[in-house]
């Protein structure tokens, strides 16, 4: 079975999940049926997924045609023969208990045709268990949205012990039809991978406020302000629900043995039925009160290694059992929970043997199994961290590009191929990801600045003769993935990005100038989307990051006609921020690059992955926006600025 098989899913469940997802499964074209128990359940997702998509449409995220499409392809039945009897691919999303959702398999066997996938959208419970209920536990996966379905990224994928690989791929390629980023559970095992990090860590802020050791601002303040994360540990457990937190842990208790036993202080709450923002009261108030109102600076660093400890054991034990490589679970935990890093990362920044001794004096003071280090932490610990460590800078051989440090806290990659007027290959590509990776983990480069060499071409596009002589389709499917990943590498780093073009900028070396952050070009610069000409189209994002500098119209008139355009056109369509005397370039290009170099660089990556992730979802960009906001009020940076403006003076940022 292949994903262009798929053309009707089945949605079991119209809860907030069930509707959610048969609202993206619509959105993406598929004949959606929605079915539930009764009439007024049913009924009220279908009204559920109308308003939403009305939000959408008044919101200019779809046009109302859209949203109207989308809801005529949603069936909303209570008959369970009539909802999965045509079904390609069929979702469940009913209530997280074993025995309700194995009644649901049950019945669906009846009906379900023979070629049908089942995948369960179960936040934590065993796919294997759930399979065996089934006579085709080889086509049965787990398919774990985030909530809400319509605005999260993540689709976890998860591997039973009978799955089957076809429908492993087949469930990943749905989800990105849906437009989603699937990341593949290669175990079944309580949790998966978000949750296995998230309540943990949920339970172990329980736990200092169980036994004295702080208060719950004090951690929350510790997560939000020291950890950076999105929301505290106790504002997380209101927003996620404090009895679905118990309920997992629960589970994983049953699995996986004492160590996640829940805290004294989280059975209290749900004992007393405060589940949170849902029930009016949890952690916070949320009927009488603010909320969560978490002060900026009474965090410390012993909450800080405590928390980070129990996170990077969970890495450990996912990464040692093999579930999931650390850079799955990395993606997995930033794109699920909003992490600005993953927790392999945040461990590896602080240093492994110092979150193996913190748990090594947790375990000597109190004997709690949750504090046993896994082998594996140990191991990596002894390595260095759970990442490799990068060679250092002067020992990488750039073959196609240089690398150079002209000052003032810039970085400089120069495109060294004149002889081929700087064109791009698959060599260049993989220098280029390894170069801003350097740049990226030296402290004393705060931006980056890419040219090319020579005075006839900042890059004049991809070495496609050389790339058309031996590609076959599936190997051109790979290199545009490897460039849009390569170049979405440079636009998303932490750092600004100035390109400084000079000569022809056209097709690839275009497209690799739209990740910059600002360009400024010579006069005699031209640039330029050829690629139609030859029969091809943009295949480094050209045809999606270009509309978002210039606009749709203008995007289409530069690709459409393949012309080329000279430096003050472009400069009048908004693509170039400058033009300046061919003379000038070099030193014009350099100062905006050093000027930038110069900012608050925390307050810098803040605007960009806001701005950045605002182009995918406003909501999610004004999120990170206010989140932002919140951190950067406790930096020392603040007040460095605050201070030389008062003093009239030019502030010198540290990044703290």
């Amino acid at each position: 079975m292949d994903v262009d098989d798929i053309d009707s899913i089945a949605v079991l469940g119209a809860g907030n999940m069930g509707h959610g997802i048969a609202e993206v499964a619509a959105l993406s074209g598929y004949e959606v049926t929605l079915r539930d128990i009764n009439e007024e359940f049913v009924q009220n997702g279908y009204d559920q997924i109308e308003w939403s998509l009305g939000k959408l449409a008044e919101n200019d995220r779809i046009s109302e045609e859209d949203a109207d499409n989308a809801l005529e392809q949603i069936t909303p039945l209570v008959d369970m023969e009539a909802a999965v009897s045509d079904a390609d691919f069929i979702i469940e999303a009913v209530p997280e208990q074993m025995e309700i959702k194995k009644d649901v398999y049950s019945e669906v066997q009846e009906h379900a045709p023979e070629h049908t996938i089942l995948a369960s959208n179960t936040s934590s419970l065993s796919i294997t268990d759930l399979s065996e209920v089934t006579e085709r536990p080889e086509q049965f996966c787990g398919m774990h949205f985030f909530n809400p379905p319509v605005r999260m990224q993540l689709v976890e994928v998860i591997s039973g012990e009978h799955t089957a690989e076809e429908t492993l791929s087949v469930t990943e390629q749905l989800a990105d039809s849906f437009d989603k980023s699937p990341v593949r559970v290669r175990k079944d095992t309580p949790g998966f991978i978000v949750n296995r990090i998230l309540v943990p860590l949920m339970n172990e802020a329980c736990w200092i406020v169980s036994e004295d050791d702080a208060t719950k601002e004090e951690v929350d303040s510790t997560v939000k302000f020291d950890l950076g994360l999105p929301m505290g540990a106790f504002e997380l457990g209101d927003q996620v629900g404090n009895d679905v937190t118990y309920h997992v842990l629960e589970y994983m208790n049953d699995v996986l043995g004492e160590a996640y036993a829940p805290a004294p202080l989280l059975e209290e709450v749900v004992e007393e039925e405060r589940y949170g923002k849902k029930s009016g009261e949890g952690f916070y108030d949320y009927k009488n009160g603010d909320g969560a109102q978490i002060p900026t600076d009474v965090g410390s660093s012993e909450i800080k290694h405590r928390l980070l400890a129990v996170m990077a054991n969970e890495v450990g034990n996912l990464v040692g059992n093999e579930v999931a490589p650390v850079e799955d679970i990395d993606e997995a935990v930033m794109l699920g929970a909003g992490f600005p890093e993953g927790p392999g990362k945040l461990a590896d920044e602080t240093g492994l043997e110092t979150l193996v001794e913190t748990l090594d004096e947790r375990l000597e003071q109190n004997g709690a199994s949750r504090y046993e280090a896994s082998d594996y932490l140990r191991d990596r610990a002894q390595e260095g961290g759970f990442y490799d460590e990068e060679a250092d800078d002067d020992t990488v051989e750039y073959e196609m590009i240089r690398v150079e440090y002209p000052g003032e806290m810039v970085g400089q990659i120069v495109i060294d191929r004149p002889h081929r007027m700087n064109t791009i290959n698959i060599e260049l590509l993989d220098e280029l990801g390894a170069a801003i990776d350097a740049f990226e983990s030296d402290d004393d480069v705060r931006a980056i600045l890419i040219t090319g060499e020579g005075e006839k071409a900042f890059s004049a596009g991809a070495d496609v003769q050389s790339m058309a002589t031996s590609a076959e389709p599936l190997q051109a499917i790979e290199l545009s993935r490897t460039g849009q990943q390569t170049y979405g590498k440079l636009e998303s780093c932490s750092m600004p990005v100035v390109a400084g073009i000079d000569g022809y900028c056209l097709g690839g070396g275009m497209e690799l100038s739209m990740c910059a952050d600002m360009r400024i070009a010579s006069e005699r610069s031209e640039l330029g989307q050829p690629e139609l000409n030859l029969g091809l189209l943009p295949g480094w994002g050209g045809t999606q990051r270009l509309q978002h500098i210039v606009g749709e119209g203008r995007a289409k008139e530069i690709i459409l006609t393949a012309d080329r355009y000279d430096a003050e056109t472009m400069a009048d369509y908004g693509f170039l921020n400058d033009v300046v005397s061919n003379d000038e370039l070099a030193s014009e290009a350099f100062e905006l690059a050093a000027d930038l170099a110069a900012g608050p660089p925390i307050a810098t990556q803040f605007v960009k992955k806001a701005m950045l992730r605002g182009w995918e979802d406003t909501d999610a960009g004004l999120e990170i926006e206010a989140q932002a906001f919140g951190h950067l009020i406790g930096t020392d940076d603040l007040m460095e600025g605050i201070t030389a403006f008062m003093g009239d003076g030019d502030p010198e940022f540290e990044g703290k």
